[in-house]
């Protein structure tokens, strides 16, 4: 059955399943929804997702959104490579990370937020980057906390769910030159992460339309 991923090359929540996607060995067919150009407005879009967000996970007559869930959906239906333990314990601190991330740093600083502090509230760039750059600083003192010394990836010994979360952040922290010196274990995960496959092809410059 097609897996087809409605998404936008520089979403970060996109990125996320794109990685998932690809770190599962899926093959699926990407649909583009240009959040610049208002695409996922349009009402067949909307007819699909009344939220009108990017990504969304169509599988048959199955419609799913936020990036989470569809990547709950997928370690549920393909479980190896496992994103999130089984054990009860280590799978809330695992997902504690990846909130951080998700529901804490994400959703204040992506493209709809940052368009009505510039357009409705007349914020300079300059001020809407300080904006961004404060609250992923925040953000990442928290997990930088939270990686032990020598540890490969913030899941642990393997990618998961924190990871998943997390490489998409560092792009749109540096996106607007956010000073990561602070951070040199994320600093480290990232590199360690990006230099994978699986993540390196769902990189948004790997996937930019021409």
């Amino acid at each position: 059955m097609t897996i087809r991923l409605y998404d936008y090359w520089r979403s970060s929540a996109a990125y996320r399943v794109r990685i998932a996607l690809n770190l599962k060995g899926l093959t699926y067919e990407r649909v583009p929804i240009s959040l610049m150009d208002g695409a996922q407005k349009a009402a067949d879009y909307k007819a699909k997702n009344p939220q009108g967000f990017v990504p969304m996970l169509e599988v048959g007559d199955l419609r799913l959104t936020q990036s989470l869930a569809i990547i709950d959906w997928l370690d549920a239906i393909y479980p190896s490579p496992r994103f999130l333990p089984e054990d009860a314990g280590a799978r809330a601190a695992e997902l504690g990370k990846a909130l951080l991330i998700a529901a804490d740093v994400h959703p204040i600083n992506n493209l709809r937020i940052l368009k009505y502090l510039r357009h409705e509230l007349g914020q300079p760039q300059d001020a809407v980057d300080a904006w961004a750059r404060h609250w992923i600083t925040e953000g990442f003192t928290a997990l930088e906390a939270q990686v032990a010394p020598n540890q490969p990836f913030l899941s642990g010994d393997a990618p998961g769910l924190a990871d998943i979360c997390l490489i998409p952040q560092m792009a749109n922290a540096q996106r607007v030159d956010t000073p990561l010196t602070a951070f040199p274990k994320l600093v480290a995960i990232d590199a360690r992460a990006c230099a994978l496959p699986a993540f390196a092809a769902a990189h948004p410059e790997a996937v930019k339309p021409d």
